[in-house]
């Protein structure tokens, strides 16, 4: 008989790290994938994820992860990084995490490319609802797949599939603010999502597609201007059990900005199951140019 040997998912090789030694144990080392390449770096979100990475493989771990909040100081380049998670303050079922990844430039000086501060806790079973139920939306499997084409190479890790508020397919190249009918009617995007091949979402993969998102000033004003996350908060409202639920199944992400001015603007998600259970909420803050 044929012996099928498992490979492992590309994610998973990006996400990689290994021990700096036993007495850096704070310390991990691990290597940009060009499988989740964006503009001019990785895939936000899977920087996000390595962060959260970092914490899980800390064995001081106390818990399951309930927030995040990452920095981006700017992009992580090409080659390999360091990733220091430091268990600052751990309580009785809680734990607070401080956390930073470094690379070297070409003089060989160390600089700080992510900051981001990680809490996690033991959860309990308490009172719960659902207060922000799953829109009426139709089913994945009844909405074609996105085709992205001559796209950066983190979308093709994706499969995405547009309820509304898709990328643009019409750019202008110039667009008067003051021209309501040049603007799109809101920034509105809902968007099934699941890692392609398929893979069972835990927290690394939920925390990764919490930042599928294009830039919301994109939709709001079809202009293609540079633009990128500094700044995201992502809370966890999922228990490892609600999240096994899940499995290979897609996620539903909403997003919405609030605000843009002064070349930034936010956007406020939320990440449901099929089953319509609220994993996921997230903010972020980004900068675009003019």
């Amino acid at each position: 008989m044929p012996v099928h040997i498992m490979t492992p998912h590309l994610f998973d090789e990006a996400l990689q790290l290994s021990p700096a030694g036993p007495e850096q144990p704070d310390i991990w080392l691990g290597q940009s994938s060009p499988a989740y390449w964006n503009m001019v770096g990785p895939f936000g979100g899977l920087t996000a994820a390595t962060a959260v990475q970092a914490v899980l493989q800390h064995p001081a771990l106390l818990g399951e992860p309930v927030a995040l909040t990452i920095n981006y100081a700017s992009a992580t380049g090409e080659g390999p990084f360091s990733i220091t998670a430091t268990p600052v303050r751990t309580n009785r079922s809680t734990q607070h995490w401080v956390v930073s990844l470094h690379q070297l430039n070409a003089s060989g000086d160390k600089l700080t490319n992510m900051t981001a501060t990680v809490m996690t806790a033991v959860r309990r079973d308490t009172w719960h609802l659902n207060d922000t139920p799953l829109p009426d939306v139709p089913l994945p499997t009844a909405l074609p797949r996105m085709v992205h084409q001559r796209s950066m190479e983190w979308l093709n890790r994706y499969d995405m599939r547009y309820v509304c508020g898709a990328t643009p397919t019409q750019w202008a190249d110039k667009v008067d603010p003051s021209r309501s009918d040049a603007l799109g009617p809101d920034s509105l995007s809902q968007v099934w999502v699941r890692d392609d091949p398929a893979r069972a979402l835990d927290w690394l993969s939920l925390t990764a597609i919490s930042d599928v998102f294009y830039p919301r000033v994109w939709l709001r004003r079809p202009v293609r201007v540079p633009a990128g996350t500094v700044s995201m908060t992502t809370y966890f409202h999922a228990s490892s059990p609600q999240l096994r639920e899940v499995g290979t199944g897609y996620v539903l992400c909403q997003a919405q900005a609030q605000a843009f001015r002064h070349g930034f603007f936010d956007q406020t998600a939320q990440l449901w199951s099929e089953a319509g259970t609220l994993l996921a909420t997230s903010i972020q803050l980004v900068y675009y140019k003019e």
